[in-house]
């Protein structure tokens, strides 16, 4: 998959996963481009249930459109959260363990964690930032 870099100008950020796959709940926030490539991105794991269609950690989101809804075709009505990781700022709030493991409001599953974003883009390919 190639990732285009943002318009110069662009007032709103072009994610790498097309809108029309994106469901609701989405987060909403931020809509300008990020301005720089974040060391870390957030990854959703396997252990992902979708908390029934209400998932917490999107309400923590900042940034418009970086984490959303995909149903699960084959088990409706489940499904899970996914994160666009050329709109992910890392900014760890919707993580549930903070410093010292002490808990904080994000995914009360632990299924979110960062990744070294060299990591994500062996899996992605590069990111412009």
């Amino acid at each position: 998959m190639h990732v285009m870099p943002a318009a110069p100008g662009a007032t709103k950020a072009v994610g790498m996963v097309p809108d029309e796959l994106k469901f609701e709940p989405k987060s909403k926030g931020l809509t300008t481009p990020r301005k720089k490539k974040p060391k870390e991105l957030a990854v959703i794991t396997e252990c992902c249930t979708g908390c029934a269609g209400s998932p917490a950690c999107v309400e923590y989101c900042p940034v418009e459109d970086c984490m959303f809804w995909v149903p699960d075709e084959d088990h409706p009505p489940f499904g899970r959260i996914q994160i666009d990781p050329i709109l992910c700022i890392g900014c760890k709030k919707c993580l549930s363990k903070g410093p010292d493991g002490c808990f904080l409001d994000g995914c009360p599953w632990d299924a979110i964690v960062m990744v070294d974003t060299t990591e994500v883009e062996k899996e992605v390919g590069a990111m412009a930032i």
